[in-house]
């Protein structure tokens, strides 16, 4: 009975062993001795020998490498720091073990196809070109070099990017010192023409106002003479039909602008301010020395 049990223990163990299953995102390779017999691919339930072979999964998703950041010098001397990412997949999982091994060493040879690719790229365009306008022909040109390169590996690169795209840090220093010479360059122009802008409207609006003062006062002149001359028609037209009674008002008129509380005049006896102070009625008085009163 023991040995039965015993038996049936050591049967579960090793079918344990002997079977195992592959995922939808995984594929194998079964090494019997240290050399492969079996390529899996396909989703499922599998067996091998126990203690004979092993199994070998990998991962077929796509899978991403990312490269540390490299110096490189484009064709008009300028120098790029430059970080790519990659993402590829595990096509053939044998050609990959016999080549690579594993991912970490996957990456590792992408890496360097990658940097010499890009390096050989970088260097046959100007700064400009790589910047701006070609560069994603540039980086398909290094994804179809790179993919080229990697099939020799059981590798299928998907694409190349570039992560990040920098200056060296002493290049920076004096790329960020031209960037600040050129605003203020330009804000200096600009302050130039504000200033001229301004000093133009000022001496518009002084203009202006000359103009708007001088036909305001033109204006002013116009009615003042205006109204000189219809007050000159008035006193002319009260004068005409009573020479008297007009003589008498202008005097009154006179007396309440010059005789106040702290007034003092000295006049002659016979001037013809006073003549209506001695009586209204009176005319004129004649000057001094004719040794007549008027009636």
């Amino acid at each position: 009975m023991i040995k039965l049990i015993i038996g049936a223990l050591i049967g579960i163990l090793l079918l344990s062993q002997a079977a195992f299953t592959i995922g939808e995102w995984e594929q194998g390779i079964i090494l019997q001795l240290g050399k492969p017999v079996r390529i899996l691919q396909e989703p499922g339930l599998y067996f091998k020998y126990p203690l004979v072979q092993d199994l070998l999964l990998f991962d077929k998703r796509i899978l991403v490498a990312e490269a540390r950041p490299a110096e490189y010098i484009t064709l008009d001397k300028k120098r790029l720091t430059v970080d790519a990412v990659s993402r590829w997949k595990i096509k053939e999982p044998l050609v990959f073990y016999q080549t690579v091994r594993n991912p970490p060493g996957a990456i590792a040879r992408l890496n360097d196809t990658i940097s010499t690719r890009l390096r050989q790229e970088i260097g046959n365009h100007n700064f400009k070109e790589f910047i701006r306008e070609d560069r994603e022909r540039i980086m398909g040109m290094v994804t179809e070099g790179t993919a080229g390169a990697a099939k020799q590996f059981g590798i299928d690169v998907i694409d190349v990017r570039i992560k990040r795209l920098d200056l060296p840090e002493e290049v920076q220093h004096s790329v960020f010192a031209r960037m600040k010479a050129e605003r203020e360059r330009i804000a200096k122009r600009y302050r130039a023409e504000g200033e001229e802008q301004a000093r133009q409207i000022r001496a518009d609006a002084d203009k202006d106002k000359e103009i708007i003062l001088a036909e305001a006062y033109k204006k002013a002149e116009t009615l003042r003479g205006e109204g000189d001359a219809e007050a000159a028609a008035v006193y002319a037209q009260a004068y005409g039909k009573n020479e008297e009674f007009y003589s008498f008002t202008r005097h009154l008129d006179t007396y309440r602008r010059v005789f106040g509380a702290e007034t003092t005049l000295l006049l002659r006896p016979d001037s013809a301010l006073l003549k209506y102070l001695d009586t209204p009625n009176a005319s004129p008085r004649q000057p001094s020395g004719t040794g007549e009163r008027p009636k």
